[in-house]
């Protein structure tokens, strides 16, 4: 990992919602994260737009754009964590100021359907994002995640960012990473924030789908020519599947489909949707080695 995030006390964090609204039940969840920020000495500034104001919409997506950027655009916020996810995240891309975020050089957190933005983001402006719900700090590993992010973000270490994976084909997989969840991933194809995989890692995770929803999923990627351009596959979770144990394995449903035994393929069980995940960095070199990553 090249870049350094170091949070001080006193810094202000945005907190916003780029996907699906919140539900009004959520506040005091969202009132535990501020408190849990605090007590780390961050100052949690809240977007506008956290809750549905009507069905899942918390806004329109101009309006939600309109909230994100002006958290980029603020001096005295030092990074914007996303705590939405569902669907609605691609409805900002074409309203985001490109320019503006990469000038920022502002530190971006989401997860799930934020892999649009996340990779949109960097398909555009070539900076790195971070796949990571905040959410973390105050679910079930709530000890483990505070310890791994004070010790990454306050005190200038890289817990949160090692994960332990294991080779399904290979030895070696290095190149700058793209991807998160696959079927948000795919909302992209066709688009111009779609990001060009040549030599790149492409990292996959899922929620939901069992085999015949991933067989399509992992089809369509090696159909728009995705598993001829990446130099390396890392998987995270595939939490549905690995639930459903009368299912073909992921592991083996993506060796089939990629089709390729030269192509290096590793998996982890630290990122994903799990209350335990890790964070990754999209857009940044990752070099990961039989047990091993840096």
């Amino acid at each position: 990992m090249k870049k350094r995030i170091v949070f001080h006390p006193g810094d202000h964090v945005g907190i916003t919602v780029c996907s699906n609204g919140l539900k009004r039940e959520q506040k005091e969840e969202i009132e535990r994260l501020r408190k849990c920020l605090n007590e780390m000495g961050l100052i949690p500034v809240f977007s506008e737009l956290l809750y549905e104001t009507h069905s899942v919409f918390s806004g329109s997506g101009k309006e939600r754009a309109q909230e994100l950027m002006r958290f980029f655009e603020e001096d005295k916020i030092k990074a914007i964590f996303d705590v939405s996810g569902g669907d609605l995240a691609n409805q900002l891309l074409e309203y985001l100021d490109y320019e503006k975020i990469k000038q920022a050089e502002k530190p971006f957190f989401g997860y799930s359907d934020l892999t649009v933005l996340l990779n949109g983001i960097y398909a555009k402006t070539g900076s790195s994002t971070f796949l990571y719900q905040i959410r973390n700090l105050i679910r079930r590993d709530e000890k483990e995640q505070k310890q791994r992010f004070k010790e990454t973000f306050l005190e200038g270490g890289s817990s949160l960012f090692q994960s332990e994976w294991k080779f399904l084909q290979g030895e070696e997989i290095k190149g700058n990473v793209a991807g998160g969840n696959i079927r948000c991933f795919l909302k992209l194809a066709g688009t111009p924030y779609f990001p060009d995989l040549t030599d790149k890692v492409l990292f996959l995770e899922s929620l939901g789908g069992e085999e015949a929803v991933m067989t399509s999923l992992l089809t369509q990627l090696r159909q728009l020519g995705v598993f001829q351009k990446a130099c390396g596959i890392l998987l995270g979770t595939f939490t549905k599947m690995q639930q459903m144990q009368r299912e073909a394995p992921i592991e083996e449903l993506v060796k089939k489909i990629v089709d390729d035994p030269k192509m290096p393929i590793a998996k982890t069980e630290q990122i994903g949707h799990g209350s335990n995940s890790r964070c990754l960095m999209i857009g940044e070199h990752i070099e990961v080695r039989k047990e091993k990553i840096r």
